[in-house]
Parts: C-alpha cells; sequence; structure tokens
C-alpha cells in the first residue's frame, strides 16, 4: 500500500465492506449469483438493510459495522397490494414482509411501463384510478442517470 497508514486503512476498510450482495430487480438478495433463500437469514438482511447519507445500500449491525450492496432498482418491492375502496386506498404487502400506505403521488413507471388494473393511459401518460380521483403517474429517469 501507500505511505500513509490512515489512508491505507481507509482503503482497505473499503474493499472489505463490499459483500458481493445485491438486490436484483425482483428484491431478491443475491450472492455469488445464487438467490438467497434462507427465510432466517432473508429477514435477518431486510432487517440490516440500511442506506448511507451518500445514498449507498449498506447492511448494517451498528454505526461502525456494515458493508455495502448493490441494489439494481429499488431495495423493497411491492409484491402485493390491498386495495381499501372505502378509503380510496392501497396498502402494499413490501419484499421486507412490511405493510405500506401508497402513495399515489409517488408512483413512477420505468422503462417496462407495466399496467395493473387501476392503471391506464391517458393522453399517452400513465394515469392511476383510485377514490375517484385520478393520479398522474410520471416516468422515472433511468437508474444512474
Amino acid at each position: 500500500m501507500g505511505s500513509d497508514p490512515a489512508t491505507d486503512h481507509a482503503i482497505w476498510l473499503e474493499q472489505i465492506r463490499r459483500s458481493g450482495i445485491r438486490v436484483d430487480r425482483e428484491g431478491r438478495f443475491i450472492h455469488e449469483g445464487a438467490e438467497v433463500t434462507h427465510e432466517g437469514l432473508r429477514r435477518a438482511l431486510f432487517r440490516w438493510l440500511d442506506r448511507e447519507p451518500d445514498g449507498r445500500h449498506v447492511l448494517r449491525l451498528d454505526a461502525r459495522r456494515f458493508a455495502y450492496l448493490d441494489v439494481d432498482d429499488t431495495p423493497l418491492v411491492a409484491r402485493a397490494a390491498r386495495i381499501d375502496p372505502a378509503a380510496g386506498a392501497v396498502y402494499l404487502a413490501l419484499s421486507d414482509g412490511s405493510e405500506a400506505w401508497l402513495d399515489p403521488a409517488t408512483l413512477t413507471v420505468d422503462g417496462a411501463g407495466v399496467l395493473a388494473d387501476l392503471i391506464s393511459e391517458e393522453d399517452g401518460c400513465p394515469v392511476l384510478h383510485l377514490g375517484g380521483r385520478t393520479h398522474p403517474i410520471p416516468t422515472r429517469p433511468p437508474a444512474g442517470g
């Protein structure tokens, strides 16, 4: 390494913090090309999932112990939706086992542009029809761009 021990240590630490784990577009943890299928480990990975102030995703045990992981799109993926027509609300079952209320204003469409029952196109743009209201869904810029 170089001549500055502190710099050498920081570089070494940065290198060993690379976990080799990634979250694919479907919200699955992948390590060395294989999906992590052990349910206990998968739940632990979701519990440890965090984000650094610079935007990088990490698996964090505490402030000093963490490892970087790659995320293809987003670390949490909606697996199912529960629609409450009376409230005009949608609740999403997320890949980590939690449930979250869907704020229509946060929706974007990626390059795949998949449409669902409550989503249609108006004037070439996707919109969500929910609770008697129409919510435009803007196109999201490509990842990394």
